[in-house]
């Protein structure tokens, strides 16, 4: 089989040149890569790229241009078929693995994310709307949700995956609202208290399935992607039981245009163990007969700035971070946020924020955008 020929045919629809240096095109360092690319998608794609295989100046927007192509529907199926077999065997999000992608993905160490994200540490998708920049867009994504959950002072809620408190502080600070927020990355934990010292903020170290208070409002941004599609059902339940029958739940997520058994191969390798997005089937089956859907909020496109954003502090503060890391990891990371800012871009992936109530808001939720 020619592999480079058949590359050459997956993306002759588009503008991608092999060989020139401009935008999205592909520079090939190592022959096997036309190879390595069609019999192991997105996998052998990631990979190669951490191996010094191909180049291209903009990463994002050849991932873009692939994914208008519907590229990856179209090659690595063999090897993938049995990687999708054992997903469906297997729950990735189960009580037993819970804490693996804190260990593999958040706890891998807070310069990184100090360096990378904006001054409140939010790791989750900014709101564009009015802001100029990272910092704004960030802050104004925390306010919309406080809004959106109509927080009253003394309210208690629960911050589902808090990662390093910027919800729970700027909640507690902004709104006066006593917050429980829970994680499983043990280096979150120890910087979310931190942060939020002086806040009616409670850190704690635990899985989902473990919390039984009752709240008045729940919150989970960014951590859904982790649950597993075996788990949604329990994942529901548990917060419907944790929150007061006047109560709301917004639950903020990355969604997929449809649904899938599992994650992508690369993403859940290098990235983040055991995640998945869900679909809009997924979710609304895991929510009948728990929930009333309010309110269904997509701004997706928003992600692919915040990535972007996010690229480029990771870039330019690299100096810092290169001898603890090594170019090996900068390549990882770096191909982990442009491509996840091409599929936004693409409308490959959105990001829903959905605002739940347990029997229906009397007279009817008024949205906020």
């Amino acid at each position: 089989m020619d592999y480079k020929k058949t590359v050459q045919n997956l993306i002759s629809g588009s503008d991608i040149v092999i060989g020139s240096e401009d935008g999205a095109d592909l520079q090939v360092h190592n022959e096997k890569f036309y190879k390595r690319v069609i019999t192991e998608g997105s996998l052998g794609l990631g990979e190669s790229y951490m191996d010094g295989w191909w180049d291209a100046k903009s990463i994002d927007d050849l991932i873009f241009k692939l994914r208008k192509l519907n590229i990856d529907k179209k090659i690595g199926k063999s090897k993938l078929f049995f990687m999708a077999l054992s997903a469906l065997l297997v729950n990735l999000g189960s009580r037993s693995r819970a804490f693996i992608v804190g260990q593999k993905h958040y706890d891998i160490g807070n310069d990184l994310y100090r360096y990378m994200l904006d001054k409140r540490m939010v790791y989750t998708c900014g709101y564009w709307k009015d802001a100029k920049n990272l910092d704004e867009a960030q802050e104004a994504k925390l306010d919309l949700v406080c809004r959106k959950l109509y927080l009253k002072p003394g309210m208690k809620v629960l911050d589902i995956g808090c990662g390093f408190g910027s919800f729970a502080k700027y909640a507690a600070e902004k709104y006066g609202v006593s917050v429980v927020g829970i994680t499983v990355s043990k280096e979150q934990a120890d910087l979310a208290e931190k942060i939020c010292q002086g806040f009616d903020v409670k850190i704690k170290i635990s899985d989902y399935r473990d919390v039984n208070e009752k709240f008045d409002r729940i919150v989970s941004l960014g951590m859904f992607e982790h649950v597993g599609r075996k788990n949604y059902r329990t994942y529901m339940k548990v917060a419907r039981r944790c929150l007061k029958d006047d109560g709301l739940f917004l639950l903020h997520t990355v969604g997929s245009n449809s649904s899938h058994v599992m994650g992508d191969i690369w993403v859940n390798k290098y990235i983040f163990p055991g995640g998945m997005v869900p679909s809009i089937k997924q979710i609304g089956k895991s929510i009948e007969k728990l929930f009333v859907m309010e309110d269904w909020h997509n701004f997706g496109a928003d992600y692919d700035k915040t990535l972007m954003a996010w690229f480029s502090n990771f870039d330019k503060n690299w100096d810092k971070l290169k001898d603890k890391y090594g170019e090996r990891f900068y390549r990882m990371w770096k191909f982990y946020l442009l491509s996840f800012a091409g599929s936004f871009r693409a409308r490959n992936l959105q990001l829903w924020q959905i605002v739940l109530s347990k029997n229906g808001v009397l007279g009817g939720y008024k949205s906020i955008r």
